[in-house]
């Protein structure tokens, strides 16, 4: 189940981004209104919505959803453990420095 709800999660989550990026922002007329006498559209209602509007809703929604869900599933499948509960972890040994050979024949002193 939490499969499938990622992979809607993300299939969702790449179409609104690509949604959005589509989409033409409220401003985009605000040079050409100001010249042209049509400054109501920008600043006034909008209007009808269009079809990129609605669905980049309704993705937002599904995306929500699925967030929603996703957190409730990846906590319920979560172990609470006390501290005290946890076994302690064996020490770790760090490695010595390795030692000068002892066998090694003495060297006689120098004669002078």
């Amino acid at each position: 189940m939490q499969t499938v709800l990622l992979i809607v999660h993300l299939l969702a989550s790449v179409a609104l981004i690509a949604l959005v990026l589509l989409q033409q922002g409220k401003g985009a007329d605000m040079g050409a209104a100001f010249g042209s006498g049509a400054s109501a559209t920008v600043f006034g209602a909008r209007g009808s919505t269009s079809f990129l509007t609605r669905s980049t809703a309704i993705l937002a929604a599904i995306f929500f959803i699925t967030s929603i869900s996703l957190a409730y599933y990846s906590g319920k499948s979560a172990v609470h453990k006390s501290v005290t509960e946890i076994p302690a972890q064996a020490p770790v040994s760090t490695p010595q420095q390795p030692q000068a050979p002892t066998d090694l024949p003495s060297i006689p002193p120098a004669q002078k």
